[in-house]
């Protein structure tokens, strides 16, 4: 997102401040949609844009993807979802986690893609990953780029993370910055996009870890990020409605684990983002066994969320709404994907859900701006699941007192400017941030025709 002023992640993303009062229509949803999808509803028409669309996604998935990189000590393997694992170790490493003090000696080996140059010189670039990591292996994801003066980056750190939190603590790292350019907990971003400096390409970098004189190793199916150049704007054009469909996601409220877990962020509003994922998991279909779920009180409710809480936690953000994080959690499910993108209108949300595909989206407003909501924030994560027929956004809102309240209909002019902006001004009236449209897409590794066909069109592959 554009910034008028560089405030942490944790300002930009913290969670409702107020939950919501007004309760939804309807029960709550199926748990999750029949295991053959739909078909498509009609397509809305693409968006008319008056010039290039100002988002760049590029992801490695392929073999031929990973035979391209540079790797030391790691190799490409094929399949039905190729990748890229330790072969022989590159050497070994201390390392010393700054969330317990605890030092450990681990074996690595590096993959780095090649440079990708970006269809949009670039203000930010949010990196995201797919992997698996068992027991005694973690890893580390670094971009390094060029910038339109001709200097380069440093390697920023993007991300230490682990489908568990046995080995490590998962985190993002503070402080990085060369003057000028700085890491917001999950995302570059040039610190004076004024300036008309930019980012013109990047390469980014694993780092694969595992417990020396063991054959483990993390497998890493997909690497990739979103790099945008987002112009400042308070207000977007409005979009023509072109579908009527709502998916039956499950709906679960945030707001009903208020207080569970404090090491986890204390619940309630601080888990817009887990409980989010935790919809879209399940709506295809993917389950948490009793096993996983048995550290969690048997008295709570949803414990499926509490789970999603923990496992999305970072904990230098000291909280669930990482990004990045919570798109490689729902890839730690069967056959699931994650990417974190940004999308340019409605009318691209309306692509996704006639090809049955729903979104978590990030936005940010006063009370009074979105007319039901009940509550204002300075950002929060929902679900998008549909559109009635007069266009406006089925969303289902974990801000809701209740599972049952969780289905809202909001105004689609309202909703629309709220997402897209990049200012907006705060209760206060000071000019602050908006998120410029992001959002978060989980999906199957093995998608239906017409699902790829709408992916590619919001630029996703």
């Amino acid at each position: 997102m554009t910034r008028a002023s560089q405030p942490s992640r944790r300002t930009i993303l913290a969670t409702a401040v107020a939950a919501a009062t007004a309760a939804g229509a309807a029960g709550r949803a199926a748990a999750a949609t029949p295991a053959a999808p739909a078909a498509p509803a009609t397509p809305a028409a693409p968006p008319a844009t008056s010039g290039p669309v100002p988002v760049d996604n590029r992801a490695w998935t392929s073999y031929t993807d990973w035979c391209g990189g540079t790797a030391e000590g790691a190799r490409a393997v094929a399949g039905l979802r190729p990748g890229v694992v330790i072969a022989a170790p590159a050497g070994r490493t201390d390392y010393t986690d700054p969330h317990t003090g605890t030092t450990s000696t681990w074996e690595y080996a590096t993959w780095t893609s090649p440079v990708h140059r970006p269809a949009v010189a670039s203000t930010e670039v949010i990196a995201s990953w797919n992997a698996h990591t068992p027991a005694g292996t973690w890893l580390q994801v670094e971009l390094e780029g060029t910038y339109s003066d001709g200097t380069d980056t440093p390697w920023y750190v993007m991300g230490r993370w682990a489908a568990g939190d046995q080995d490590i603590r998962r985190t993002s790292v503070d402080d990085q910055s060369d003057g000028k350019s700085d890491i917001w907990t999950d995302t570059f971003a040039v610190s004076d996009p004024a300036s008309g400096l930019r980012l013109v390409s990047y390469r980014l970098r694993l780092t694969l870890y595992r417990a020396p004189g063991t054959q483990l190793t993390p497998m890493v199916w997909r690497l990739g990020a979103m790099a945008s150049d987002i112009p400042d704007r308070f207000t977007v054009p409005a979009s023509t409605p072109g579908l009527a469909r709502e998916l039956a996601v499950p709906r679960f409220s945030q707001e009903i684990h208020k207080g569970q877990y404090p090491q986890y962020d204390n619940g309630g509003e601080a888990w817009c983002s887990p409980t989010s994922s935790q919809m879209i998991i399940e709506y295809w279909g993917r389950r948490l066994t009793r096993e996983q779920l048995s550290w969690v009180d048997p008295s709570y409710a949803d414990p499926q969320v509490c789970h999603a809480a923990r496992f999305t936690y970072d904990h230098q953000y000291q909280g669930c709404g990482n990004w990045p994080f919570n798109a490689a959690y729902a890839a730690t499910f069967p056959d699931l994907q994650g990417v974190v993108t940004r999308l340019s209108s409605l009318t691209d949300l309306e692509t996704l859900i006639a090809a049955g595909v729903p979104a978590i989206t990030s936005q940010s407003f006063l009370k009074e701006e979105l007319t039901g909501a009940g509550y204002g924030t300075s950002g929060h994560l929902m679900t998008v699941i549909g559109f009635t027929a007069e266009g406006d956004v089925i969303a289902n809102d974990p801000a809701s007192p209740g599972d049952e309240a969780v289905r809202r209909v909001y105004r689609r002019r309202e909703w629309e400017n709220i997402w897209l902006r990049t200012k907006r001004y705060n209760a206060s009236g000071k000019v602050v941030s908006g998120t410029g449209g992001v959002c978060y897409l989980y999906f199957p590794a093995h998608l239906m025709p017409w699902q790829r066909r709408a992916l590619a069109a919001v630029g996703v592959r």
